[in-house]
């Protein structure tokens, strides 16, 4: 921005100024700028979360036990380690674990390579017996 001093010169024409006054606009646009500064909520970095209620109830008195079931990959069924000859054995014991108030926890663990079937057939069975509390564990060894 220029100013001219004194008295006309030779240069100027006596013209129109072509320097633009940019003071109302940056007055403008700091007015604006506060006012957006105001207007933005506060933002807050909080989680909200539900959490649980402390109960005063004593813990459980024992862990669940837990009926691990092998099945190997060429359909060998192992109860806790023993070797579980047919099917009728099976349901056998299957059908004393429903029976139980409490049901304890089976662990049903499958080879990688054995075949559906095997597996399908001791879930359909242990669904069929009345057993609720049946899961499929070792699920990291089919990742790859």
């Amino acid at each position: 921005m220029g100013m001219n001093v004194g008295s006309a010169s030779e240069d100027d024409d006596g013209g129109v100024m072509v320097d633009i006054n940019t003071t109302p606009l940056i007055d403008v646009m700091l007015v604006l700028l506060i006012m957006f500064i105001i207007t933005i909520p506060i933002q807050t970095h909080a989680v909200k979360m539900n959490m649980p209620v402390p109960n005063n109830a004593a813990p459980p008195p024992k862990p669940p036990e837990i009926i691990r079931i092998d099945v190997d990959f060429d359909g060998t069924i192992g109860w806790n380690g023993e070797v579980i000859p047919d099917r009728q054995t099976l349901e056998a014991r299957l059908q004393a674990v429903a029976m139980q108030p409490d049901q304890p926890e089976v662990h049903l663990r499958p080879n990688k390579l054995v075949t559906y079937k095997y597996v399908a057939m001791i879930m359909a069975s242990a669904q069929r017996l009345g057993v609720t509390k049946i899961g499929i564990v070792g699920n990291e060894q089919f990742l790859n």
